[in-house]
């Protein structure tokens, strides 16, 4: 039990804007043939996509200080960032997965008010599909 809680708060932690990094310790407990790798991999996912939540949520907290003086985006940034978050929509999310960037879009996604079950499902594909390719290049090297 002990692997599988480390690798969820590895991955948790990882998703937030702390530094973290999960798809080490997922590779590194791939490597135990006791461990099952379809749940690491689950387990990493559901972490990741926890943490995205929480980034989501701090978005949504964000937004009611739009307009203040320290607030870090303009009314007019905002809501330029908008306009482009809704041409791209939500599918920008797909990208969620990519390190410096993926982080940040999810706060972005919260704070531009992107509904939590579209949010969720879109960065659980984009985040899993991470973790399975991780898990596909570690058994090949492994």
């Amino acid at each position: 039990m002990a692997p599988y809680l480390t690798l969820f708060l590895a991955a948790f932690v990882a998703a937030t804007l702390l530094p973290a990094q999960s798809e080490a310790v997922l590779v590194f407990l791939l490597s135990d043939p006791t461990l099952s790798a379809t749940l690491l991999v689950a387990t990493a996912t559901l972490g990741n996509v926890l943490g995205s939540v929480v980034n989501w949520f701090c978005g949504r907290v964000l937004r009611r200080f739009r307009g203040r003086r320290w607030f870090p985006v303009s009314e007019r940034g905002l809501a330029r960032a908008e306009a482009q978050y809704h041409r791209w929509g939500r599918w920008s999310l797909l990208a969620s997965w990519v390190p410096f960037i993926g982080d940040p879009l999810t706060v972005v996604a919260g704070l531009l008010r992107e509904p939590l079950w579209s949010f969720v499902l879109i960065v659980t594909l984009a985040k899993g599909g991470r973790y399975v390719a991780v898990m596909a290049v570690a058994r090949a090297w492994l």
